[in-house]
């Protein structure tokens, strides 16, 4: 992996940024992609103190002309890209029956189709290096996750696209991995959207009993260094992907049971 170019949106925290640190620490040049400058820029200086080779681009992948500049960017700079990490992400929790539409159309921006652009224009630079699209998704893109329908939709529509993807370039040696952590410690959840459009503030689990996003980066870095196509994370999201082809209507109910008992759930 050493001189690789690896691409990662969302690398302001959380995932993101492990993923940018765990890349770099291997030898890869690394692009950090995310909205906030001002983090991107601090995270930039701390890893280059420690000698690696890494740069900013302050982009929203929700636009499809920043997601084509940040790879015309990339290519300024080291001239092709390797790895093209699709972690931008943003959450949301609310019954469809209460929530405003423009709060799925904005996950829905963020998740699926800053995925859809991100790929689109890196995808002939990383067919010339017979490379790797990694797409961040989660068990919420496995199972329906109750409360969180936009979030749960935005996931499946990232697989069946990443899906798609590898099987149209089956012949082509591009390495497609879908990567499903689990519940991580991350800000995702207090950054999650609530029914009106609104920020939830909080998370409405316990952080501290989660993977921790460096245990989840070194994980990604293996599955694109080894080129495996899945990658599911954690216990219970293994047994939730196993049970839920085998037992569906059971796991409904287990689901349901299960996020009903978050903190201030919106499952009445």
């Amino acid at each position: 992996m050493k001189g690789k170019t690896v691409i990662v949106t969302g690398a302001s925290s959380g995932i993101g940024m492990a993923c940018a640190e765990v890349f770099a620490a291997h030898g890869c040049r690394v692009i950090l992609s995310a909205r906030q400058k001002d983090k991107l820029d601090n995270i930039v200086i701390r890893l280059k103190k420690q000698g690696h080779d890494v740069a900013a681009f302050t982009a929203d992948v929700s636009k499809e002309e920043d997601c084509r500049n940040l790879i015309d960017e990339t290519i300024k700079q080291f001239g092709q890209i390797d790895v093209l990490i699709c972690n931008a992400g943003i959450s949301m929790r609310a019954i469809f029956e209460d929530v405003d539409l423009n709060v799925i159309r904005k996950v829905m921006d963020v998740n699926f189709w800053g995925t859809v652009y991100c790929a689109k224009y890196a995808l002939p630079h990383l067919l010339r290096s017979k490379g790797s699209v990694v797409g961040i998704s989660s068990i919420a893109g496995k199972k329906g996750l109750p409360g969180r329908t936009g979030y749960s939709a935005s996931k499946f529509a990232m697989e069946g696209f990443l899906e798609t993807l590898r099987t149209e370039n089956l012949k082509k040696d591009l390495h497609v991995l879908v990567a499903c952590p689990g519940f991580t410690a991350s800000n995702i959840r207090n950054m999650a959207l609530a029914k009106d459009g609104s920020t939830q503030g909080e998370s409405p689990r316990d952080e501290q009993n989660m993977m921790s996003a460096e245990v989840v980066a070194n994980h990604i870095y293996s599955a694109v260094k080894n080129r495996k196509r899945d990658l599911v994370l954690t216990l219970n999201g293994k047994m939730a992907v196993l049970l839920n082809k085998f037992f569906p209507g059971l796991m409904d109910k287990v689901v349901y049971n299960h996020m009903a008992k978050e903190k201030d759930s919106p499952l009445k």
